[in-house]
């Protein structure tokens, strides 16, 4: 086979779609939820170096690394029509409420705490 041939296969390749639209998503939410669990692993496993070294200031700037990483995550994936400084607004006023008991999570484009739980469906 020549390299016309290869080149002509690769792109028939990419012309034909393999699997449908639903298949593919099926198939990234897997992938995501068998990401999400090794960050929880690795987190895990960070937490107890972090332990040996209570005074070491870099495992909390690689826990902020992480934490800005998976706010722009949902910030990107929210659900609703608000800015990304309302979404981001909302991020922070959320893990505020989640830090503190008897707290609500706030509307940031309301004055009244939201209604709706904004915690991830299982």
């Amino acid at each position: 086979m020549n390299q016309t041939q290869k080149d002509t296969k690769l792109e028939d390749a990419r012309l034909e779609p393999r699997h449908t639209a639903a298949e593919r998503y099926a198939a990234h939410q897997q992938d995501i939820g068998a990401l999400l669990d090794l960050i929880g692993e690795e987190l895990r496993a960070h937490a107890e170096a972090a332990a040996t070294k209570p005074s070491d200031w870099s495992a909390v700037g690689d826990l902020s690394h992480i934490r800005d990483a998976l706010k722009d995550i949902l910030v990107f994936v929210h659900r609703h029509d608000w800015s990304e400084v309302e979404t981001s607004s909302f991020i922070e006023d959320h893990l505020e409420a989640m830090r503190e008991p008897g707290k609500e999570s706030r509307d940031p484009r309301q004055n009244s705490p939201s209604t709706r739980d904004h915690r991830p469906a299982p």
